[in-house]
This record gives structure tokens, sequence and C-alpha cells, in this order.
């Protein structure tokens, strides 16, 4: 079955357009609750405006949702389609710019309220490889009495999704369970099927919310300008620039490599990388990459 990746949830703009919402609370009730496993009874949700050159940038948590639940608790859920470097600093990073903001100068700790961070990643973690299972849970334990807590502020939930289709083929998970369902929802609404659909009226309600937005030519426009945004900085993924810029750097200043830089800059626009990368990427001016550009063409 085609898929059009630009209009699923994988798509963090989709994602926000369907859980960041104001009006789509249930939804997003419903996400959480499976989540974090235990009954959300309500839910209030910050919506941030997003611009359309947001869409071009990994501006810091304007994709994010972020949202108030029962007695002051806050989340933060981030859908992450391209695997980020320091990935687990960034998860805290976001974890303790949301827990920190509830607290001004002289006010008491007693101010402070648990925060829950949500990652759901379209990719494994490198440092969770030796871990099967798709959802992890991950707190401040003592190293010895690992049944200890020291505090109950800190939450994380980590969901690798193409761990849950490992699980599934070995039929280690069960497709009842509603995290299972979330995911698989979140991954392609069209494998779930109309009975479960039926079967569970949150996701039907989210499943209508893409529909919507499907439909919608100016939110067509958004999800692909995002689509675009992403494919992009996959295909920088595949030159190895974004984990090993150092060389990419070398290769720039070493004059007897000049003609590498340039067969390589002429084959990152050809698979349709923007020229604002490409330029960011091998430190030259956005005018010496439209003039490579113009040879390519």
């Amino acid at each position: 079955m085609v898929k059009d990746e630009a209009m699923l949830p994988t798509n963090d703009y989709v994602f926000k357009r369907i859980f960041g919402r104001v009006g789509n609370e249930e939804i997003t009730k419903g996400l959480i609750s499976a989540i974090i496993k235990r009954e959300v009874k309500k839910v209030e949700l910050d919506e941030s405006p997003i611009l359309e050159k947001d869409l071009r940038d990994d501006k810091v948590g304007v994709l994010d949702v972020k949202a108030r639940l029962d007695d002051n608790q806050l989340c933060n859920i981030e859908m992450q389609l391209v695997q980020k470097t320091n990935i687990e600093k960034r998860i805290m990073f976001y974890w303790s710019k949301l827990y920190s903001g509830e607290i001004k100068e002289g006010d008491d700790y007693n101010e402070l309220h648990k925060t829950i961070a949500i990652l759901i990643a379209d990719f494994e973690l490198d440092n969770l490889k030796t871990i099967e299972k798709f959802h992890t849970k991950w707190e401040i334990r003592e190293e010895e009495y690992s049944k200890m807590v020291l505090t109950g502020v800190l939450e994380i939930h980590i969901i690798e999704l193409p761990k849950l289709i490992k699980q599934l083929n070995k039929k280690h998970t069960s497709k009842k369970d509603k995290v299972v369902l979330w995911s698989l929802f979140i991954q392609n609404p069209k494998e779930l099927g109309e009975e479960i659909m039926s079967e569970n009226e949150d996701i039907k309600k989210a499943n209508e919310e893409l529909e919507k937005i499907s439909a919608d030519k100016h939110e067509q426009y958004l999800a692909h300008l995002r689509q675009k945004h992403i494919m992009d900085t996959k295909a920088v993924e595949e030159y190895g620039y974004l984990r090993g810029k150092e060389e990419g750097e070398a290769i720039g200043e070493a004059r007897g490599k000049k003609e590498n830089q340039i067969e390589m800059i002429k084959s990152m626009l050809k698979k349709g990388i923007s020229i604002e990368i490409v330029a960011d990427i091998s430190r030259l001016s956005p005018k010496e990459i439209e003039k490579i550009a113009k040879e390519v063409n």
C-alpha cells in the first residue's frame, strides 16, 4: 500500500496538529494515558503558534506537544523521525526546561511539579540497542536498591517504533495493548483496520482528525514542507555529515580535495537537498552553491 509519508503522524508537524491542537484534548488524553499506564482525567494543551519558517528548521520545542495534566503535572511529547546526536541529552534538556520553568526566583520548591517527558522515535537509540522492548520507562533509582526511587518528579518514556514491529513479529506483544495500538496508529493508521478503530474511540477520533488534515490543501502544503526538511536532514545523514562534520570541514579546507567537495555538493543537490543546508555543511556561501547548482541543471 502506497502511503504519503508527509501525512502520517510520524511527521512531527502532523503529530502536533493531531495531539497538540486545542480542542483535541480527549485525543491527547487517550495517548498519554496509554503511555504512562494510568488514567489521565484532565489535559490542558499549550498551543504555541507554528510559523512556516519553523518547518524548515529544528527550532527547539516548537513542534513538541506540551500539556498540563492532573495535579498540575507537566508532560512534553516529542515525535522524532530523524536520529539526532545526543538524543538522550536532548530529552533531558526538554524535561529540565519544562520542570524548571514552573518556578521563579524566590518561589518555594513545592511549586515544582512532576514532569513527564515522552520521546516517540522512528528509529532505535544507540544506547538502547541491547533492550528488546519498544517502550521503556526511566526514573532516578539507587544503584543497588533499584526498587527505591529517589523522587517521583522525573519520568521519561521512550518509544522506539522499529522495535515494536520486531516484537509483533516474534509475538512477544499483544495488539490489545493500548500503547501498541497508538504506536501502530502513529506509524501508519491504515494498518490498524476499521475493526480496531471502531473499538477504540480515542484512536478513531485521532484518525478522523488526521483525515481532516489530509483533506486540507494548506495543511498538506505545510506537512509536505516539513517532510522536505526531514528528507533533507535524512539525506545529509546518509552522507555522514551530521555525525562527521569535522571530516566535512577538513574537505572544505583542503585545496587538494576541492574537486571532490564540488562533486559531493553536486550529488547532494541532485538528491534534492536545499541550497541552504548544502551551504551550511560545505561552509560555502549560498551564492557559491547556486553557481554549482547551475552546472547540475
